[in-house]
């Protein structure tokens, strides 16, 4: 009885240790959501996209190239900003415009008019309060691209 009882004492302490280690371990990480889903998905990129348009516009140091544009020619470039964006943030939408060294081709645009483009950017990501790390992301997703933008 007493060795029944003893093999019964140490199964009870073995399960409780075994059962306190498997309750110790760190819990499984959930995935992230997409960057696409984190800045709102198709409706959160127009938002940002349409604040973005609006800083251009509004920017002295690169408004002279959108003075010109007629609505439907804003309306289309905030398109294909959205597409861009879209696609890079893993998003379902793809884009069909010019790569960007043939968009720019001709246009001469300075490293001070990118800057004031990022700057822009930025400013419409924090008025639709994009955190820190997503607006990282979005900016090194976007990054390659100034090399076929500057100076074309």
């Amino acid at each position: 009885m007493r060795r029944i009882s003893g093999w019964g004492t140490l199964l009870v302490f073995v399960a409780v240790t075994v059962g306190a280690c498997a309750s110790m371990r760190p819990p499984t990480p959930v995935a992230m959501p997409s960057l696409y889903k984190r800045l709102g998905g198709r409706e959160g990129i127009a938002i940002v996209v349409n604040d973005f348009a609006a800083n251009m516009v509004s920017d002295p140091r690169v408004n002279d190239r959108f003075k010109d544009k007629k609505p439907a020619e804003l309306e289309a470039f905030k398109s294909k900003v959205a597409d861009q964006i879209c696609e890079a943030t893993g998003g379902p939408c793809s884009y069909y415009g010019k790569d960007m060294k043939t968009a720019h081709e001709g246009m001469r645009i300075t490293e001070a008019e990118w800057n004031a483009t990022v700057e822009n950017l930025v400013k419409a990501l924090d008025k639709n309060n994009v955190d820190a790390r997503s607006k990282q992301e979005l900016l090194a997703a976007l990054g390659p691209m100034k090399k076929d933008i500057v100076g074309q």
